[in-house]
């Protein structure tokens, strides 16, 4: 396991800056993942980290050492990539066995190490088959295992799962916990898929053009998003954003009602869950039924408010409301969330 201090990076492609000075503490044991939207560098982050882009400006610290100017092969970690980079024409047993061979180990010592990452990642009855053989799951296994075998001082993640299935990312989500948990190691995972994010991590790192956003645990973004682009990136369906307007410590969601508050809000966020169905007339607002998304358990209610904007409300999957309905929508005073003109929260 290993520690990586990241302070003051940046990364410029000619004129053009991409990372824009991250300061970020990964602890020894710890699961961090990147998060953001397509073109917000965080997989230019972690192939920093990895040594496989130059640092522009700053350093890199691994387990107490300047590894800033090192080459990737002296950093002791590795890298998944979203493609598997198997080798086709070997057996599975020599894919995860590769880097060991290719670095001189013994053969002995070489069968202990693929047998227990077989063993981890559940890969005995695949070893002596080939690539082309494999699910897209089994593949992304082995392309672990590979990087089990090394015995690194912390793995990197790049968007591993982003080429399965919505069925196999699950199942995958739940072996890279469980991987975690085993061999309580260090790990960076990248994914613009907030689920991923929310699901697998010890912290989340949400970046916004280069620069971090916010970091905190999945329950701390959700609950005290910093500023808007936090609150709208983090939860699905994404939090509603009200305009508002606040005079003598009462807010008032345009088009409709208030209450109480400190600062001075222009936005108003409140998540689908946290509201309340009631009588025209009731609550902050009142809007009509636009569209239903029947999903099983639940179904997302979009309301057209009028001047407060399209409102998202997640209810109960059983449900007599019809598109046309009027109704008025009761936000929990305790869940509510203001932002200022800046974007940043009250």
């Amino acid at each position: 396991m290993a520690s990586i201090e990241l302070k003051s990076v940046e990364k410029w492609f000619g004129e053009v800056q991409v990372i824009k000075g991250v300061d970020l503490t990964i602890n020894e044991g710890e699961f961090v993942i990147f998060v953001g939207p397509s073109g917000c560098g965080k997989s230019t982050l972690l192939r920093m980290i990895a040594g496989l882009e130059e640092t522009s400006r700053g350093q890199i610290i691994i387990d107490g050492r300047d590894a800033t100017a090192e080459p990737p092969s002296k950093r002791g970690l590795a890298m998944v990539f979203q493609s598997y980079a198997l080798y086709p024409h070997m057996s599975v047993r020599d894919n995860v066995g590769f880097p060991l061979k290719s670095a001189g180990v013994p053969k002995e010592e070489i069968d202990a190490k693929v047998a227990e990452a077989a063993r981890v990642l559940k890969l005995d009855p695949y070893l002596d088959r080939r690539p082309k053989d494999l699910s897209g799951g089994q593949r992304q296994r082995v392309a672990i295992g590979r990087s089990i075998v090394r015995d690194p001082t912390a793995f990197l993640f790049d968007e591993p799962l982003s080429n399965l299935d919505a069925s196999l990312r699950v199942e995958m989500r739940y072996e890279i916990a469980k991987l975690h948990q085993t061999l309580n190691a260090s790990m960076i995972y990248v994914t613009h898929d907030q689920v991923e994010a929310m699901t697998l991590a010890d912290r989340i790192v949400v970046l916004e053009f280069g620069k971090i956003a916010q970091v905190g645990t999945p329950r701390e973004l959700y609950d005290s998003p910093a500023n808007l682009f936090v609150a709208q990136f983090i939860g699905s369906p994404k939090m509603n954003i009200l305009p508002c307007s606040s005079n003598g410590g009462q807010y008032t969601v345009a088009g409709g009602r208030g209450g109480p508050v400190s600062g001075a809000a222009v936005h108003l966020g409140i998540r689908p869950e946290h509201i309340v169905l009631g009588a025209e007339g009731t609550g902050q607002v009142d809007g009509v039924v636009d569209v239903l998304e029947y999903l099983g358990a639940d179904t997302f209610l979009i309301f057209d408010c009028g001047e407060a904007g399209q409102v998202t409300v997640r209810i109960n999957g059983d449900t007599d409301l019809k598109p046309g309905d009027r109704l008025g929508l009761t936000f929990d005073p305790d869940r509510l969330h203001f932002f200022s003109a800046d974007g940043l929260a009250i």
